[in-house]
């Protein structure tokens, strides 16, 4: 039996930008997926997800002879959970070049599920180190990355970017511009984040950006922009890494731009009225600055914000259904004793 975890994240910028090659900076968080990886000696793959809720029901299936849960759900929301386990396990019997292999696997959770906190990322990422590793073929981090990317690729129809399995694979802060993808230093960033207990719909979000795009220029250049910004964004993180702790002028520059960048995703047509209204308590509230994070539609926000204000604040708004801070993590995936 193999356990590993991974982190979830959330994009300081660039979210949506990222898509079209300009840059993007996530950070991962101690929030995480946990997957729990023990061959079979048959070629079928039994998921347990208990913790892997959507719309407060349990997936739970046999997927070695197609059998999915007998819930009454949407099938496209059992799709979307256990599509990413599937493609992870595929990825992991490739990498170890055992294309039979069978596993039980258990996936538990405190990442909100499609909330922008890269909760797809990390049970993918956490997903095929926990099944190479119980194969006897761990991956370098390079290639577990790619790996995980090329599952989410798949899942989600050749829309996803590299941000969110490199940002959960590697840990920490990092830059993702294209097919480059590099660590980078920052600091413990005081993190708020709310969360609307929604989740919007990533393909149509990322159709819907890319419709505008080819449609007016200003469109693609609200995309360029926010590449800009990403930049600017950078040269701050450096300047905040060589202060130590970031003095309250440097949190508010950084503030300034997350706001830009919330702005700029809202013109793209990807907050939600719910995503907004925690924006605004959160600055109402004294916070540095505050943007959703993620595709959008639903789901969460992130406000920068050292004091309890922020988090009081969003305790009481509404249709804010959870509020909790969360520290940077600086370790990505791991290996956890069972």
């Amino acid at each position: 039996m193999t356990v590993c975890e991974a982190p979830g994240k959330v994009y300081l910028f660039g979210e949506h930008a990222v898509v079209y090659g300009e840059p993007a900076v996530p950070a991962a968080i101690e929030r995480r997926a946990t997957v729990t990886a023990e061959p079979r000696s048959d070629d079928h793959v039994r998921v347990e997800a208990e913790d892997l809720s959507l719309d407060g029901f349990t997936v739970e299936y046999s997927g070695g002879n197609g059998d999915r849960p007998d819930v009454d759900v949407p099938t496209p929301l059992v799709e979307a959970a256990m599509g990413y386990v599937d493609a992870a396990v595929e990825q992991a019997r490739d990498a170890a070049d055992a294309p039979d292999a069978g596993f039980d696997i258990t996936v538990e959770s405190d990442i909100p599920l499609g909330a922008g906190l890269g909760s797809s990322a990390a049970v993918v990422v956490a997903g095929i180190d926990a099944a190479t590793r119980a194969l006897g073929e761990p991956l370098d981090r390079r290639e577990l990355a790619d790996r995980a990317y090329r599952a989410e690729y798949e899942v989600q129809e050749g829309q996803a970017s590299r941000a969110d399995t490199f940002c959960s694979t590697m840990g920490g802060a990092v830059r993702v511009e294209g097919d480059d993808c590099e660590p980078i230093e920052a600091p413990n960033l005081p993190f708020v984040v709310g969360f609307d207990g929604g989740a919007g719909d990533t393909g149509e979000l990322v159709a819907g950006v890319g419709a505008l795009r080819d449609e007016y220029r200003f469109a693609a250049d609200t995309v360029e922009s926010i590449g800009d910004l990403v930049r600017t964004g950078e040269e701050l993180l450096a300047d905040a890494v060589s202060e130590g702790d970031p003095s309250p002028e440097l949190l508010a520059e950084l503030g300034e731009l997350m706001d830009f960048n919330h702005g700029l995703l809202a013109a793209l047509g990807v907050s939600a009225r719910s995503l907004d209204a925690m924006v605004w308590a959160a600055r109402d509230a004294g916070a540095h600055g505050a943007k959703l994070t993620g595709a959008g539609g639903g789901g969460c926000i992130v406000a920068l914000d050292p004091s309890d204000a922020t988090e009081t604040a969003l305790s009481f708004t509404q249709g804010c259904e959870e509020a909790f801070r969360a520290e940077l993590a600086p370790e990505g995936v791991r290996v956890v004793e069972p």
